[in-house]
């Protein structure tokens, strides 16, 4: 069923559980994700993100994604994340999605303040929920890395005022993750989890979730993190089970297909079952 981000987190904050986000760039990506989500009757949230539209432009996203959520038998939020731009949200507003991640998080504080505040009007018009970043989410690789990221690091002071005068529904913080793949060991700031959660009172989101170790996202579920964000993990994992297909004889993309979704899903069920917990599981509620 199609759901917004409120009907699967606030539920989970409620729980104390997490439940993941997964870019899904393909098909064969979406049928991982939510095949898994029915299997194991969880919650899941699925979508692609502004920088990836380079691989499946918005349009084609929306045709698989929104049609496949709405036949699952388990909520499914279909969002759009890291939106850098006015015109695309709104794109994926008119195409159906039923979240947005307006990442205004390089803009000073109050512009960033006042772009998330007029996006949030526009979206709860139409019972989308916004997810907004305040601090900064850098990148492991490439032009976006962050040199001294805790001088990014999310303030919980001013996130409490940020979401009092955006009205946003969740929140991404910035507290020691980092996009694409972990050179060094991060290490979360889980005392400011817990601060920013007490002090902001809404879901907080984890991006950066590939590479962090099953005892981070255990206690950042723990401190108040309630969706996580998973990209690379999926995206290797599909690579390596195509590659597995190649190794056991397959000779057409027919062929290696059954091999990239069933490594993917191995992903999607760990992860899963990690953030929600055995004893958080949908199937119980």
């Amino acid at each position: 069923m199609l759901v917004n981000l409120n009907e699967i987190l606030i539920p989970a904050q409620k729980g104390r559980y997490g439940v993941g986000f997964f870019n899904a760039v393909n098909v064969e990506m979406a049928r991982a994700i939510i095949e898994t989500a029915e299997e194991m009757k969880a919650p899941v949230i699925v979508g692609t993100a502004e920088v990836l539209l380079k691989t499946t432009e918005l349009v084609n996203v929306a045709d698989y994604l929104i049609p496949m959520a709405k036949r699952a038998s388990v909520p499914v939020c279909v969002h759009y994340d890291h939106g850098l731009t006015f015109e695309r949200c709104m794109q994926a507003l008119d195409l159906g999605f039923t979240s947005i991640m307006y990442d205004c998080s390089t803009l000073p504080y109050e512009e960033n303040t006042r772009q998330l505040r007029h996006m949030v009007g526009i979206c709860h018009d139409r019972n989308v929920t916004v997810e907004g970043e305040l601090g900064h989410v850098g990148d492991n690789e490439g032009s976006g890395r962050l040199e001294r990221p805790e001088d990014y690091y999310t303030d919980p002071r001013q996130a409490e005022d940020y979401v009092r005068n955006t009205g946003v529904d969740a929140l991404a913080i910035a507290v020691g993750n980092a996009h694409g793949d972990y050179r060094f060991a991060p290490k979360l700031d889980f005392e400011r989890i817990h601060i920013i959660a007490q002090k902001t009172g809404i879901p907080l989101v984890l991006h950066g979730g590939s590479g962090l170790s099953d005892d981070d996202f255990t206690r950042a579920v723990a401190e108040g993190i309630c969706k996580i964000n998973i990209f690379t993990d999926i995206d290797k994992a599909g690579k390596t089970g195509t590659e597995k297909g190649i190794a056991s004889g397959g000779r057409s993309m027919c062929d290696l297909i059954p091999y990239e979704i069933e490594a993917m899903k191995d992903v999607v069920r760990h992860k899963i079952s990690l953030f929600m917990g055995r004893s958080h599981a949908y199937i119980d509620r």
